[in-house]
């Protein structure tokens, strides 16, 4: 078996071992006397969620732009520019809000976490913990797992309404849409299935990500070098896998 598919499958195997694990501490240790480090979560959930929220805001906004813009070169041929808000937040909510949120938290937090994790193994504070019986995943890995879980989709709503506003912006100051024509449009073409289908995306990509980024820091070799390698497999493998798990989850609600 090449070298490159060996690597593959190990990353994979060791990825599933490691959601594996955190499900366990995260779900079912709790009723087993394990309590979860909440004051912990709460901290990941600050740096994370306020850390993040700037930044996914001027994406969104931007995005609400452009994507106003673009709809409203074809929707003039067909005499709907009215339509403008709720193609916005229809392609806001079900798709590019959850997508482009998820990207921003693994190139800021996720990024943030692979360094972290990453220099605390090559300094052997993971190896400390571990001589005084304490279980690293419990203790490092579900706090920031939880935490970027629980304001992935808080990102995400304020995301998409930021997006909205932008497309707001060019409708009513440049396309001369009533501003209650479109906020009506936009509420009216926003579907629960849009909704839901958006939520369950932001979940599962905030999980991919944080998974993703626990696993490369705790697998750091090489000291700092090693540090900066496995920061850019992180993002890289983040970004490619949010793009193929919305494929997967789209085609899912697509077909129900």
């Amino acid at each position: 078996m090449p070298p490159t598919l060996t690597r593959f499958f190990q990353h994979l195997t060791g990825l599933s071992l490691l959601m594996a694990d955190t499900a366990y501490w995260a779900v079912l240790a709790p009723f087993r006397g394990k309590r979860l480090r909440v004051d912990d979560t709460f901290k990941q959930m600050t740096l994370i969620g306020v850390g993040s929220l700037l930044i996914c805001c001027m994406v969104m906004f931007f995005i609400g732009l452009v994507l106003a813009m673009q709809t409203a070169e074809t929707l003039k041929k067909i005499g709907g520019l009215s339509l403008v808000g709720g193609l916005v937040a229809a392609a806001v909510m079900r798709e590019i809000g959850p997508m482009l949120t998820a990207i921003v938290l693994a190139g800021r937090s996720g990024a943030a976490i692979t360094a972290e994790l990453g220099t605390m193994r090559v300094s052997e504070e993971v190896d400390a913990l571990e001589t005084m019986g304490l279980n690293p995943v419990h203790f490092l890995i579900v706090p920031r797992v939880l935490g970027m879980m629980f304001m992935g989709p808080c990102l995400t709503i304020v995301g998409v309404f930021v997006a909205m506003f932008g497309g707001y912006l060019i409708g009513v100051f440049n396309l001369g849409i009533e501003p209650a024509i479109y906020w009506r449009k936009s509420f009216d073409m926003l579907a629960l299935k849009d909704i839901y289908s958006g939520m369950i995306k932001s979940v599962v990509f905030a999980g991919l990500v944080s998974n993703i980024a626990c696993y490369f820091g705790l697998t750091v070799e090489g000291g700092a070098e090693g540090v900066g390698l496995s920061t850019t497999q992180s993002v890289v493998t983040s970004i490619v896998m949010i793009i193929a798990s919305d494929c997967l989850l789209t085609a899912i609600f697509y077909f129900i």
